[in-house]
């Protein structure tokens, strides 16, 4: 099907790259990038590795681009973080005020932890290619074990990718030190859940107060995010939607051009 298409020109094919466009550039671009994505993905082993010494923090994967193996220089290194149950928040906000010291040194781009969910909350409800692709594409830098157990709640990404590998057998299991240790001591139990219903209150009334006044991030897409108990994501309908729309009509065009040029 593929040789067809290709044939047919209604895909074209340059070094082992395929495109809609007739265009050698892209694949140029697609090859610098997985270049420097290589480099990327180091730094993000280290930063992953310095996340999972946080309290209440499960497993950590790479997310975005680059765990598609693509990067460039305004590329962010986003994380996909799994926390224990009910303590999402109190993990977030502590990860976070990390966050915060980064930008004194200009850092702030490996440290996009812009998702969250916990061991209550690891199914995903947005069904669909977009979300599909991202958990099939994660990669999981720490704490396989509960990647493994986040993986066996989504097993509807087979329905988009039945055959696409998904776990690293070589991921670090994460071990809590004695810091991390007396952190989750301290929040256990009632103390831990006001806490983190609190925190997460507070969260939720500044990223509210934000999407009202329509801010924008460094790439231009406007901020917004979902928060609930046991969740934290960027707002589907902010991007999700609108890229769910644009593959939808370029899945249908391709469809008609295909069709157009089988009749005799």
């Amino acid at each position: 099907m593929l040789t067809e298409l290709v044939r047919e020109n209604i895909i074209y094919k340059t070094c082992n790259f395929y495109s809609l466009q007739k265009n050698p550039h892209l694949a140029k671009r697609r090859l610098e990038g997985n270049q420097m994505a290589v480099k990327q993905l180091s730094i993000a082993k280290k930063v992953a590795r310095i996340l999972s010494h946080f309290p209440y923090v499960q497993s950590i994967a790479v997310s975005g681009s680059l765990s598609k193996h693509f990067a460039d220089e305004k590329t962010d290194i986003d994380f996909f973080i799994v926390t224990s149950a009910n303590r999402l928040w109190i993990a977030r906000t502590i990860m976070h005020l990390l966050k915060k010291f980064s930008y004194i040194v200009s850092k702030q781009h490996w440290f996009c932890m812009n998702y969250y969910v916990d061991e209550h909350g690891l199914e995903i409800p947005e069904k669909n290619i977009f979300t599909a692709m991202e958990i099939v594409t994660l990669m999981p830098m720490q704490g396989i074990t509960h990647f493994k157990n986040f993986i066996a709640a989504n097993t509807w990404v087979n329905n988009y990718f039945p055959a696409h590998p998904v776990l690293a057998s070589d991921t670090p299991e994460i071990k809590r030190g004695l810091l991390r240790k007396c952190v989750e001591k301290v929040f256990s139990a009632r103390l831990g859940d006001i806490a983190d219903q609190w925190l997460m209150k507070i969260s939720n009334s500044r990223w509210e107060k934000k999407a009202r006044q329509g801010k924008v991030n460094d790439h231009g897409i406007r901020m917004g995010m979902i928060m609930k108990r046991h969740f934290s994501k960027p707002d589907p309908k902010n991007f999700q939607v609108k890229l769910l729309e644009k593959y939808s009509s370029r899945v249908n065009a391709l469809l008609k051009v295909s069709a157009l040029q089988a009749q005799p």
